[in-house]
C-alpha cells in the first residue's frame, strides 16, 4: 500500500481546463470520435471517456501516447490555455469532406464551393451584425 505523501505542495494551477477537459478539446479540434481516438491508441472507448472526465488520473505513459496519437506535444497536453495556441490543424472530418470534393466532377465542385461561399459569407455577415 502506498504511503501517503507528508509533503505540504501548493496545488497545481491548471488554468481554465483540466487535463481530461484539454484532452477532450485537442480530440475535437483534429476531428476524432473517442472511438476513433482508442482504436487508434488501443484502448476501450470507454477509458477514453473516463480520462477526459478526469476519472482516472493521466499518467505520464498516457499523456505520451495520446499525444502522439492526436500529433500534438505532451505540452499542449499539459499546460494551461493561457499561453499562445498553436496553430490549429483542420480537423480530420473537414479533411475527410475535402477528399470527397476534390473527387467530384470540376463542374460539381466548382457548384458546390459556391453553395458554401454563399453560406459562409451570409454566416458572417449574421455574425457581424450580432456583435
Amino acid at each position: 500500500m502506498p504511503r501517503v505523501s507528508k509533503l505540504k505542495l501548493p496545488p497545481v494551477d491548471w488554468g481554465a481546463e483540466s487535463p481530461g477537459e484539454r484532452l477532450a478539446r485537442l480530440r475535437k479540434e483534429r476531428g476524432y470520435t473517442q472511438v476513433e481516438l482508442a482504436n487508434k491508441m488501443g484502448l476501450l472507448q470507454t477509458l477514453v471517456t473516463d480520462y477526459e472526465r478526469g476519472k482516472l488520473r493521466l499518467t505520464a505513459d498516457m499523456i505520451v501516447r495520446f499525444a502522439q496519437a492526436l500529433d500534438c506535444t505532451t505540452d499542449d497536453l499539459l499546460q494551461p490555455s493561457t499561453r499562445k495556441q498553436p496553430t490549429r490543424k483542420p480537423s480530420r472530418r473537414v479533411l475527410r469532406r475535402l477528399e470527397l470534393i476534390e473527387t467530384l466532377p470540376s463542374g460539381q465542385q466548382t457548384t458546390l464551393l459556391r453553395t458554401i461561399d454563399t453560406f459562409l459569407e451570409n454566416a458572417v455577415l449574421r455574425s457581424a451584425r450580432r456583435g
